[in-house]
């Protein structure tokens, strides 16, 4: 059986914002852990990343911060990104594209992460 799970731990990054100009930046930690019983492989991601005044921007690619990783029963990856927003909270979700290494293909979906500035949020 195929079990994966992704846990999404945001962060917002002060020194790389200039809320003057109504930049926010947030850093995400991502840890992703095969708790099946199959190998499996990381192939693309699919990001839906929506402002407080509800723009959404569609983030496809291939892998995550240009790795492709495989992940044996019991293995996990981590790794960090970041993404702007034009406001001080907002939300991030989509899914990862896995294969199989008998070839079949499935999707992980990765419910919805709050961004926010501190104390934007009550």
């Amino acid at each position: 059986m195929t079990h994966i799970v992704v846990v999404i731990t945001p962060g917002y990054l002060p020194e790389q914002s200039d809320p003057a100009n109504g930049t926010y930046a947030f850093a995400y930690h991502v840890s992703i852990e095969n708790q099946g019983d199959e190998t499996a492989q990381l192939i693309s991601r699919h990001w839906l990343i929506t402002d407080g005044n509800a723009h959404t921007k569609e983030v496809r690619g291939p892998g995550v911060v240009g790795e492709q990783p495989v992940l044996t029963p019991g293995q996990s990856h981590r790794y960090t990104s970041g993404v702007t927003l034009d406001t001080t909270v907002g939300t991030m979700e989509g899914s990862y594209q896995m294969v199989l290494d008998s070839g079949e293909a499935f999707d992980v979906p990765i419910p919805a992460v709050l961004l926010s500035v501190p104390g934007a949020v009550h």
